[in-house]
């Protein structure tokens, strides 16, 4: 088939004008890059000097003149058919050819990154690129490129059986190559798209369609120096449908044709033993040529093909020599040659021999080993019918082959117009669908929203209420703290100020005694006065407020659930630090936490506990319920809710469970 490297060798060398300041650097880069287009030089000395340039352009030259010494790099490594080196190098070349904004460099990167990735088999990467690149050709009018690419696109969707994809891009392509002058690659590629259109009517049992393809390729080659080989693909193609055919005559000719010109089919072996098996089996199917003869064909067949070792032409042979034995009752021969083309099969993974050699193998072997093969072959039909399109793309094709004939073009112009104002309004009505169904989806998700503002607003007004009568406390507890200092400890210290005056004149022992006592008394008010200092000083009711509303949720609904409870909170948690709405998250988490353990769980006790964590705000519920399956188990509302809450404060949720083990639910809120 068609060489995708072939088509890609694209000459990028021609130098725009520097604005570097240095001539010897420019005249560096320049001369490296001379000494890197000069084919008389070894490739790989070639490619020293194009590391050089781009070395130098890297540092002194301008982001241009650095793509275009990469794209010369590139063009060296196509040469030498290094796809993994070219597609490194390529990849780099895109994001810099994407950065200068270049279409024509990014449409021949991106060309030579799905040869790169067709190279290694990775066809939807392949794919992938090429189509990317024949879109850019498309647009900046880039013909040839552009025909070359749909011809690739065209092998790889035939490789992967898209029948109707592939003749769609082959018919496109070939539009174009019609228009180019009739050079030899030109011609090349136009036998190419022909005869891949014929294997593909031939896949589709569309035999005289394939026919005629295939000597329209014919016509093409006919025009080519040397097309010898282009002469016996061709022609080996259309004896093979005639066989399906059955018109045994014409592809005897053809076969005769081709085997008086042996010393060209030796040129190829495999190409010979495959072109040999198929003319023995065709006289052996005429009925016109004896045993002997078709046995000797059939043999020497097999003989060049396994002396090359080519596992193609073995299995063709195989299945050949295999379904001739059969049909002369020889089972034990045609079992040998079925076995050989199923292991090789096997080995390659084609598909449509494992297919072929099953069926043989089932007719082959005893009935009750024949019902093992027949049900191996359904299965593995039955699998790749699934992977498989049969479809073929009739408009293109109906379009291409009557392009000249207005009248039937004025038909195709009236259904397309039809077509696409069908489409237009199937599109406009599932426009019109999608916008009624989505505005009632945000419909009911405002809904939600205000739902859970208004509960939002509950809680927070339920706090606002608690620090209400927080405050009402601490104004009380003042209050007492200033009645104590002013009835109490300021008595005392008048009473203590006037003793101690009355006895400052005085130097009796009994005086001294006395003052002793109230300097003693001074103590004991000290003691006293530093007491109602630290209680002035430690805010009573300091992040109570918070976890006073969690401890009266969590006893009320405790009480009506049945639960036992355990509830603890960390004093190093500042819940006045912590914002309102993630308190009131933490309080909806809590709530529907207790709810699903009351709900499923037929749990006994719960246990729950704040913590402070490494920067974060943890919170614990464990129950001693059920638990459940949390890979089976599909998240109710309540999960997700508690999900969607989790995710709205930046948090992280991670739940616990298992059959009989309880359930443990862990909520981390960075503070």
């Amino acid at each position: 088939m068609y060489k995708h490297y072939s088509v890609i060798l694209s000459v990028f060398f021609a130098f725009g004008v520097y604005a570097q300041s240095n001539p010897a650097i420019m005249d560096s880069i320049t001369h490296y890059s001379n000494q890197s287009n000069n084919q008389q030089l070894p490739l790989e000395l070639r490619i020293d000097y194009a590391k050089k340039a781009i070395r130098l352009a890297a540092k002194h030259a301008s982001d241009s003149v650095l793509l275009k010494h990469r794209r010369q790099l590139s063009t060296l490594y196509l040469y030498k058919q290094d796809a993994d080196t070219l597609m490194l190098i390529n990849r780099e070349n895109l994001t810099l050819a994407v950065k200068l904004k270049d279409s024509v460099a990014m449409a021949h990167v991106n060309n030579i990154i799905g040869w790169s990735h067709f190279s290694k088999q990775q066809i939807d990467s392949a794919y992938y690129y090429y189509y990317k690149a024949s879109k850019l050709f498309s647009d900046l009018d880039l013909k040839k490129n552009y025909a070359e690419t749909l011809l690739n696109m065209a092998d790889i969707q035939f490789m992967e059986k898209d029948y109707l994809g592939a003749e769609s891009n082959a018919v496109r392509s070939i539009r174009l190559y019609q228009t180019f002058p009739k050079s030899e690659a030109n011609l090349d590629a136009l036998w190419a798209l022909y005869n891949l259109l014929g294997i593909i009517s031939d896949e589709l049992d569309q035999y005289d369609d394939a026919i005629n393809y295939h000597k329209e390729a014919l016509s093409y080659s006919d025009q080519i120096a040397d097309n010898t080989l282009y002469t016996i693909y061709s022609n080996s193609n259309i004896a093979l449908i005639y066989k399906k055919q059955e018109k045994y005559n014409q592809a005897l000719n053809i076969y005769q044709t081709l085997s008086s010109n042996k010393q060209e089919l030796l040129k190829e072996p495999s190409n010979y033993a495959l072109i040999l098996g198929d003319y023995a089996f065709v006289k052996h199917l005429s009925g016109k040529y004896p045993e002997t003869e078709v046995k000797s064909m059939l043999r020497k067949a097999y003989r060049v093909s396994d002396s090359i070792q080519d596992f193609y032409s073995i299995m063709s042979v195989s299945l050949n020599a295999a379904q001739y034995y059969l049909d002369i009752n020889q089972k034990d021969s045609a079992l040998v040659f079925a076995n050989r083309a199923y292991q090789l099969a096997e080995e390659t993974n084609t598909n449509n021999v494992i297919l072929k050699t099953l069926l043989l193998k089932s007719k082959i072997e005893p009935p009750q080993r024949a019902t093992d093969y027949l049900s191996r072959y359904v299965a593995i039909s039955d699998s790749l019918q699934h992977k498989e399109r049969a479809i073929r793309n009739k408009f293109a094709r109906i379009e291409f082959e009557t392009d000249n004939l207005k009248e039937k073009n004025r038909q195709i112009a009236r259904e397309r117009m039809w077509f696409m104002v069908l489409s237009a309004g199937l599109i406009f009505t599932l426009v019109l669908l999608y916008i009624i169904v989505s505005q009632r989806a945000k419909n009911r998700q405002l809904q939600l929203v205000q739902q859970q503002q208004l509960a939002n607003e509950e809680i927070y007004n339920l706090m606002l209420s608690q620090q209400d009568k927080i405050d009402e406390a601490r104004i009380l507890e003042k209050k007492r703290i200033s009645e104590e200092l002013h009835d109490g400890i300021l008595g005392r210290l008048f009473g203590t100020r006037l003793s101690l005056d009355s006895l400052n004149m005085m130097v009796t022992p009994e005086a001294i005694n006395n003052r002793n006592k109230y300097i003693e008394e001074l103590k004991h008010i000290e003691q006293d006065i530093r007491k109602v200092s630290h209680d002035l000083n430690t805010d009573f009711v300091s992040g109570s407020s918070f976890f006073s509303i969690i401890k009266s949720l969590v006893e009320t609904q405790c009480l009506a659930y049945g639960l036992d409870y355990q509830l603890t909170n960390d004093d190093d948690i500042d819940w006045d630090a912590v914002s309102n709405k993630t308190k009131i998250h933490y309080y909806r988490i809590v709530q529907e936490s207790l709810q699903n353990i009351y709900k499923h769980a037929n749990a006994t006790r719960v246990e729950i506990s704040f913590q402070r964590k490494r920067g974060t705000v943890c919170l614990k519920i464990t129950d001693d319920g059920l638990g459940f399956d949390i890979n089976k188990s599909k998240k109710g509302i309540g999960l997700k809710n508690m999900a969607s809450r989790v995710s709205d404060v930046g948090g992280k949720l991670k739940i616990d469970s298992a059959i009989n083990l309880g359930t443990t639910v862990t909520v981390r809120v960075p503070v």
